[in-house]
């Protein structure tokens, strides 16, 4: 129930949001300075939200706190690199002859520096200390594979909004992140490989 209740806090606007935006045929996703600082206020909302009921709940806060090390930025860089490798391999059978993959397109014309980085370490501590260190770890009593599942689909179901080559590259990512912190139980390079994720594709990709 838990889970749950935190779930849905935390990401079940987000899943009606996706889902929309699947059902209206996957529009485009345009980003922005307003978009980012909306999308900071929301997160930070929601995740006060979500610590206050685990709170009454007598979970332990602090845990959830990622500890920034060098080591562990140098590991989420490593945890990055493996997830994009991955990603790539697993969508690369849906590539077109013109190397244009059926996935929604992002715009990010105009994007400050300031409020890429801002959101991205926003959004990277917000989904993985709730996805994994909340969600994951509190559902390994129900057994590993019940849990892994159960983060996965909340992770599959608000990136919906991207296609199903964009969701499978999605999970390729949180995979190869649910697999370090099941190994090593830190949070800091998961969310370190979050941020760079968030950023690397807005001023080094195409979306």
């Amino acid at each position: 129930m838990d889970a749950l209740i935190v779930s849905t806090i935390c990401f079940g606007l987000f899943i009606v949001a996706s889902t929309q935006a699947m059902l209206a045929g996957y529009p485009d996703a345009e980003f922005s300075d307003a978009s980012n600082v909306y999308g900071i206020l929301i997160e930070v909302i929601l995740a006060v939200c979500a610590l206050l009921y685990l709170h009454f709940r007598h979970f332990d806060i602090r845990s959830l706190y990622p500890r920034p090390q060098w080591m562990g930025a140098l590991e989420g860089v490593g945890i990055y690199a493996v997830a994009v490798v991955l990603g790539g391999l697993v969508t690369e059978t849906f590539e077109g002859n013109d190397s244009s993959m059926p996935v929604v397109a992002f715009s990010f014309q105009g994007v400050s520096l300031a409020s890429t980085v801002a959101f991205a370490m926003v959004n990277g501590i917000f989904e993985e200390v709730f996805l994994l260190g909340v969600l994951l770890r509190g559902l390994k009593g129900q057994g590993m594979w019940f849990a892994v599942g159960f983060s996965m689909l909340v992770r599959l179901l608000y990136h919906t909004y991207q296609r199903p080559v964009g969701v499978l590259s999605v999970l390729a990512f949180g995979l190869v992140l649910t697999v370090f912190y099941l190994r090593t139980g830190r949070l800091w390079p998961v969310v370190f490989a979050h941020i760079l994720g968030d950023i690397v594709p807005v001023f080094f990709g195409d979306g």
